[in-house]
């Protein structure tokens, strides 16, 4: 598996309407996407939910390694670079993934929250992983969440789909999701 995420900063008058749009008319295209287990379209506001300003992301799990480097490489990925230039794509190893119960609700937002390690090692990659995904699935309004590893600063960081709307949680930088593809989401254990 692999993971990764770019984010695209837009001024304080950007059309957010037009996002919207954007993510509607996109999002099905990758709803049968080869290799990939979900595509979440996100956007955070000035203002709501703690957001200091306007943010359009897209946030990627791929089932497949091979179909995230092939669709960096494509016309796809291009056509993201002619309308925003080229982002920072920040990239992590999947260590743990999974579904939550409320896997057949829609995503109505996605929180990402970095955890600390001990120091401990290489054994507090997987141990934190595992902890970390566990203590997730148990909440109602989780569709799925996974955990990766951040080894250039070594942390890890925690992303969970909700079926709830978003809100402002201490520690998360949460997203509103307005389209999510999940052509692979089902083969999560």
């Amino acid at each position: 598996m692999f993971a990764m995420q770019y984010s695209h900063r837009l001024p304080a008058e950007h059309d957010m309407g037009a996002i919207r749009q954007r993510a509607a008319s996109k999002g099905p295209h990758w709803d049968a996407w080869p290799g990939l287990a979900c595509k979440a379209f996100v956007l955070q506001e000035k203002g709501r939910h703690g957001a200091e300003g306007n943010l359009y992301a897209s946030v990627y799990l791929w089932r497949e390694p091979a179909a995230a480097a092939a669709f960096l490489a494509g016309e796809a990925f291009q056509g993201v670079i002619d309308s925003f230039g080229r982002p920072a794509v920040e990239t992590w190893l999947p260590l743990d993934a999974r579904r939550g119960p409320a896997f057949d609700r829609p995503a109505r937002s996605l929180y990402r929250e970095e955890l600390p390690l001990s120091d401990r090692g290489a054994a507090a990659l997987r141990d934190g992983a595992l902890a970390a995904g566990e203590a997730l699935l148990g909440r109602e309004d989780v569709l799925a969440a996974w955990v990766v590893a951040d080894l250039q600063r070594w942390t890890l960081l925690r992303f969970s789909l909700s079926a709830e709307a978003l809100e402002a949680r201490a520690g998360s930088l949460g997203y509103e999701v307005l389209y999510l593809a999940r052509p692979g989401l089902e083969r999560l254990p």
